[in-house]
């Protein structure tokens, strides 16, 4: 009786034009002009290779397992091509009822004051790569790489919340109002 063997699974990714990619060590790096991202993918049985501008993902083996591996990278090589050509946005909206709040950046710090009347201000981390500008009561965070637009909106959000306080009454806090492709309100 003869084993069959099973074909490898393998996803090619295009770049764009302008775009150029190198995976050295584990890091894969895709670079548009003076623009990089980098992002650690390494896994034991997933194979990367650049060729051409041509990302070459391949797994020896078929398990759901490696497939779901593979198919996640394939999508993070996506979003850094796609935050290369154009930036991920997300929009928060200050929403105060109680008390006049106040908030600015200050180099890596979101600094929330007056928040509830509380006297010490409230801090949220801004990721090295995020951009952060506020316009009154609406906040944009703007970066080429998605997991720090969107951790940087989290982290924003994150830092107004209230406990032990019925939020059907304090509504105050900084809420996420759009995502990049989602919209909310």
């Amino acid at each position: 009786m003869e084993k069959t063997t099973s074909t490898p699974i393998e996803e090619k990714i295009q770049l764009p034009t302008g775009l150029s990619a190198e995976y050295a060590a584990g890091v894969l790096t895709v670079k548009k002009g003076s623009a990089s991202i980098t992002k650690k993918l390494s896994h034991p049985s997933i194979m990367f290779t650049v060729n051409n501008n041509t990302i070459t993902l391949a797994s020896k083996n078929q398990k759901r397992n490696y497939k779901k591996i593979l198919y996640t990278y394939r999508a993070h090589i996506n979003n850094m091509i796609k935050g290369l050509n154009e930036n991920f946005v997300y929009h928060l909206k200050l929403c105060a009822g109680h008390f006049p709040i106040t908030i600015k950046v200050d180099k890596n710090k979101f600094i929330i004051s007056n928040f509830l009347g509380e006297k010490v201000p409230r801090t949220a981390n801004i990721l090295p790569e995020a951009l952060v500008k506020i316009d009154k009561e609406m906040i944009t965070v703007t970066s080429s790489n998605k997991e720090a637009a969107g951790q940087t909106a989290a982290n924003i959000e994150r830092a107004t919340f209230i406990r032990g306080r019925d939020r059907r009454l304090f509504q105050d806090g900084i809420y996420i109002i759009e995502k990049p492709h989602v919209r909310y309100a």
